[in-house]
């Protein structure tokens, strides 16, 4: 306990101060559930995005950022959001890349041919071509396509809207407590400028947490 509460206090110290104080209900909003998340000793964040989401699209290169300088606290996550037909489509695009193994050679890619190259992706026989276009086999895409693990996610991505609150995208979700989005942030910087600033300040209650319970433990 006590390395664990030396850590987290180590990483309070490495964690630059906010630019600014945010305000719940102004720059993020509290989940009224909080929800579950991909790993119980590190920080998540969470992003639901759309393929065919232009803000989501113009959000990748600061995220990708953002990601190159990710403390190794936090652990990022992401979810395709699901808010009518043609975004389940995608859903199962970067399900069955991530069942594969080829989520390197898709999800960029993806984004590249809708935004960049004006190539809407509106059915299945589109989205096989593209996988085949990027080296995946037709037999593959076929069989993970359409297989019950692919269903299965998609199905739980059309979950997520009700379960986070969100009515668009991107938005994003800091340790299943917080969201945030353009809306609120102002801009794409300043979502991952709240962004980090949930996250230290969830980093924070942690520490808080632990100091607690090795008090306790005496």
């Amino acid at each position: 306990m006590k390395k664990v509460l030396m850590s987290l206090l180590f990483m309070l110290l490495l964690t630059p101060l906010a630019h600014a104080e945010y305000k719940e209900g102004v720059q993020y909003k509290v989940i009224e559930n909080a929800q579950p998340t991909a790993s119980a000793d590190r920080i998540e964040v969470l992003e639901l995005f759309w393929y065919g989401c232009p803000h989501c699209y113009r959000l990748e290169p600061e995220l990708e950022a953002w990601l190159e300088k990710k403390p190794d606290d936090v652990v990022f996550v992401r979810l395709p959001a699901i808010l009518g037909p043609p975004w389940a489509l995608h859903a199962r695009a970067f399900y069955t890349a991530e069942l594969l193994g080829v989520t390197d050679k898709i999800h960029k890619p993806l984004f590249d041919r809708i935004h960049k190259e004006k190539k809407p992706i509106r059915n299945e026989q589109q989205l096989k071509d593209f996988f085949i276009e990027q080296g995946v086999s037709a037999e593959d895409f076929d069989k993970t396509y359409n297989s019950f693990a692919v269903i299965t996610k998609t199905n739980r991505a059309k979950q997520a809207v009700s379960l986070y609150g969100i009515s668009g995208v991107p938005t994003l979700v800091v340790d299943g407590k917080y969201r945030t989005s353009a809306r609120e942030a102002g801009s794409n910087k300043g979502i991952l400028e709240v962004v980090d600033f949930l996250v230290k300040k969830e980093r924070e209650a942690r520490a808080a947490a632990a100091g607690k319970a090795q008090a306790a433990s005496q």
